[in-house]
């Protein structure tokens, strides 16, 4: 089975990567070769089989259909501008966010046969708001270009599955903590850093309140439902290809309980009515029902999500910002 992971040189797609490496196999299918594709060259990877590392731009479709040759089975869309850039540079998100899904379907239409896409899409794709809970139909109705970006992707893939083109299964990805490394231009990045900074013993501003509430999921969970996703029946989905995984929803004030006290005072309220505008929309919990029926695992609470940071990326963290 050969692979492409779009993104591949970003934290989700090395992780992935990593995962696959280790495998060596995908639902039982012995993994043949990996594509490694970002706008700069990811790091090479050892692994059992050949791994192919290229730097282009995902909004070309010469260069996304060089980084899935023939025979591949799986391609793992990940590329994207993220939420508040996306936000800030209308155009930018367009090129990367629905231009580049339009280069990924080109480039699978040119296969001999459909390949699984796996596609990660985003809660921001939905409106509602803190006091919302979603159910599996909600319309999607974004509030932010970045969501409508998403959404309007979802569909398009959703009807290049129809076609026959490929096979799309779009993942809602929750808010991931905590992610590893430094801080980004997400309007969620604040979700991470209240929780990373302190454990690096460095403050961080918190944009709103402690009462706000968010659905979330830790980097390894997000990478059990990659998985999943790729090696699924995707009979059971018929036309509708989106996924709203079973996250968690929590506050930030319970986020930060799970900090001692000392870490906790490390993270300072400085209100940022622009973040708070952008996170302030998307939907603060989902009934998740039709992901559980499908198989898709329960996102742990979060203590656990703590202790897999610490053991997974808290050292190469401090190793990477130099603390």
């Amino acid at each position: 089975m050969q692979i492409t992971i779009l993104g591949g040189g970003g934290f989700l797609g090395r992780k992935l990567a990593e995962r696959l490496a280790a495998d060596g196999a995908l639902g039982g299918r012995i993994i043949t070769g990996l594509t490694l594709f970002d706008l700069a060259q990811p790091a090479p990877l050892a692994a059992p089989f050949p791994v192919t590392c290229l730097a282009g731009d995902v909004a070309s479709v010469a260069d996304v259909s060089h980084a899935i040759p023939p025979g591949t089975g799986l391609v793992v869309h990940l590329a994207a501008v993220v939420s508040a850039a996306a936000e800030a540079d209308f155009d930018l998100g367009m090129r990367v966010n629905l231009h580049g899904t339009l280069a990924v379907i080109e480039a699978c239409r040119k296969l001999s046969a459909p390949p699984r896409v796996l596609f990660t899409s985003s809660v921001a794709s939905f409106g509602g708001g803190q006091s919302a809970l979603l159910p599996d139909d909600a319309r999607q109705v974004p509030t932010n270009s970045y969501g409508a970006q998403k959404a309007a992707a979802e569909l398009l893939l959703q009807d290049a599955s129809r076609k026959g083109f490929l096979d799309a299964v779009s993942i809602r990805l929750p808010t991931v903590i905590v992610r590893p490394g430094r801080p980004n231009k997400a309007a969620s990045s604040f979700f991470s850093a209240i929780l990373r900074e302190p454990l690096l013993g460095l403050e961080t501003p918190l944009p709103v309140g402690e009462d706000f509430r968010v659905w979330v999921c830790s980097p390894r969970r997000a990478i059990e439902w990659f998985l999943h996703a790729a090696a699924m029946d995707t009979v059971p989905l018929g036309v509708d290809r989106g996924i709203n995984p079973p996250g968690l929803a929590v506050s930030v004030g319970e986020m930060l309980a799970a900090l001692s006290a000392a870490e906790r005072a490390l993270v300072k309220r400085e209100p940022d009515a622009a973040i708070a505008a952008i996170v302030g929309g998307w939907p603060a919990e989902f009934a998740a029902a039709r992901a559980r029926t499908l198989g898709f695992s329960q996102q742990e609470g979060v203590p656990e999500i703590l202790a897999a940071f610490r053991e997974d990326d808290l050292d190469a963290t401090r190793t990477d910002r130099g603390l």
